[in-house]
């Protein structure tokens, strides 16, 4: 088991940023290599880690701090109206739980990238791609299947910390908009994590100016990992 405290990282070389055309980016990561434990996982969750693929990464970027981790905590959480009326409008939907994704899961994905992210550096979809990104799980990762009778309409891939349940990536069929799955995905892991008594749902990296990463702050209580420091917006 490694600890957390003797993990080799490395740094990659600037590069653009996916957030912001005029700025560079730059990211430290763990060794890939490295046997990493739920526990020391976990311990690189609350430091600000996420994990992409087998890439365990936090960004480190020199003149920029913009991508601030987040998370929920699930007890505190009070769903909004607009939630409230998400959940229920999707109380039809049957989830399955799974240790990797089934069959349907890459043309989901491939009809999600393709309707909703044309403008983002995941186009064009591969299978090559898909299985990088999310077929590379940790052995605690599930796979949740969203199910409108036979049709598969939204995969949410999470991973089970010891403190909570880290959202790794939601996709579903861009045809609901009206059902708002992006944001049921999240409603349903923040509901997990009660049933689990686990007390935090980390979402990832919260973006004040950019659009796409803004709406973390649409949870709440949020909080961000501020100068070391956990800090808690309301």
């Amino acid at each position: 088991m490694t600890d957390a405290q003797q993990l080799k990282l490395y740094a990659t070389h600037p590069h653009p940023c996916s957030y912001f055309a005029d700025r560079e980016a730059k990211t430290i990561f763990i060794d890939p290599e490295a046997k990493i434990s739920g526990p020391v996982y976990s311990e690189l969750s609350r430091r600000g880690f996420r994990r992409s693929g087998n890439h365990l990464y936090r960004p480190d970027c020199d003149a920029c701090k913009a991508c601030i981790a987040s998370r929920v905590p699930v007890t505190l959480f009070r769903p909004s109206r607009t939630q409230r009326r998400v959940e229920k409008r999707n109380n039809d939907l049957v989830a399955h739980i799974l240790s990797a994704p089934n069959a349907d899961a890459y043309p989901l994905y491939e009809k999600y990238i393709n309707g909703r992210h044309r403008d983002g550096d995941m186009y064009p979809p591969s299978k090559d791609q898909f299985d990088s990104f999310l077929g590379l799980g940790t052995e605690d990762t599930q796979y949740v299947h969203f199910y409108l009778g036979d049709a598969l309409v939204a995969v949410a891939v999470t991973d089970v910390l010891n403190d909570g349940l880290s959202a790794i990536y939601t996709f579903y069929d861009p045809e609901y908009p009206q059902r708002s799955l992006g944001v049921y995905g999240i409603l349903w892991q923040i509901a997990r994590c009660h049933d689990l008594a686990l007390p935090y749902l980390y979402l990832g990296y919260w973006i004040r100016d950019c659009q796409k990463m803004r709406y973390k702050t649409d949870y709440k209580p949020i909080e961000l990992l501020m100068s070391d420091r956990w800090l808690r917006l309301t």
